[in-house]
């Protein structure tokens, strides 16, 4: 069994990748959060609560545990708080990499490094392949491109996953995303404002985790784009929402990304092209509205 390591495990995705490994029983794995456990589901893998910023503690832990492979799902993804907080910002997305790429060095581990469309400046205007040089517009952006420049620039065995605009849902009733924001507030009657000059190709969670997964059992080196392959602007996904669960769409008004402040510190428009995820880890994206079936069969299973 390969031991397997999930930072960042009471997240969005950290749930989710727990979740897809502890049920297969060529993983064992291990999931370190800052809080208590808030995964509903907690057998089949060890959970130790580890402040990540507590060099002490974590180096602790660390130096007590040999992994085959450590997916860090944790990091500071609000564009906002890095951008108010820069310190916590470098700490979380920049440093706490460095630790794990020289532990990863030292025990010949593979490190599995998730990263973001933001590195790029959305000015391209045509899907963006992983060789494309990044040119990030915001605190955030910046954090994790020096973070992708730790990795390529050490020996450690490491994969990074690029992705955009994640979504979907897990067990954790306090968790949103643009689905679960837009149809939870439009079933409620609620009018929203959604802007109409951004364009993403969305990533169903789900495929992010399997695609962690396919990067272990690949042994996959390098940059990899995994998204969605639908490119759609933020009010267009969330019309299709709207329509799947038959929602006023009368709700919905359009704004533009500069009357919020969004226009400078978020890319016009990113898209990423997948072949290389494809032909090399055989990741195959959901469909935007099957995901949104998969999702309503999830509501029921997660009593949501």
């Amino acid at each position: 069994m390969k031991k397997i390591l999930v930072t960042g495990s009471n997240g969005f995705l950290g749930q989710k990748v727990v979740d897809l490994l502890s049920g297969n029983d060529l993983y064992a794995v291990t999931a370190i959060s800052k809080g208590t456990n808030r995964n509903p589901n907690q057998v089949g893998y060890t959970f130790e609560q580890i402040d990540l910023l507590d060099q002490s503690a974590f180096m602790g832990f660390l130096s007590s545990h040999i992994f085959d492979a450590i997916i860090h799902t944790a990091a500071m993804t609000s564009v906002e708080a890095c951008e108010a907080d820069k310190a916590a910002c470098q700490l979380i997305n920049v440093n706490l990499v460095q630790t794990l790429a020289s532990y990863c060095e030292k025990h010949q581990a593979q490190l599995i490094h998730l990263s973001t469309d933001f590195v790029f400046d959305g000015q391209k205007g045509t899907p963006y392949h992983e060789q494309d040089i990044p040119n990030p517009q915001s605190e955030y952006g910046k954090s994790k491109y020096a973070s992708e420049q730790i990795l390529t620039q050490s020996a450690c065995n490491y994969a990074i996953l690029r992705t955009i605009l994640v979504y979907g849902i897990n067990g954790d009733p306090n968790r949103s995303n643009l689905v679960l924001w837009a149809k939870g507030k439009l079933a409620q009657k609620e009018a929203i404002k959604v802007v109409n000059d951004q364009w993403r190709m969305p990533t169903f969670v789900d495929d992010l985790a399997y695609a962690c997964q396919l990067a272990i059992e690949r042994q996959a080196q390098g940059i990899f784009h995994i998204s969605g392959a639908e490119l759609m602007s933020i009010n267009e996904a969330v019309y299709k929402i709207a329509a799947y669960w038959e929602l006023d769409k009368t709700l919905i008004s359009e704004i533009s990304a500069a009357s919020i402040g969004q226009a400078d510190n978020r890319p016009r428009q990113t898209g990423f092209d997948l072949s290389k995820s494809k032909n090399d880890l055989g990741y195959v994206p959901t469909g935007f509205i099957e995901s949104l079936e998969i999702i309503e069969r999830q509501f029921k299973e997660f009593g949501r």
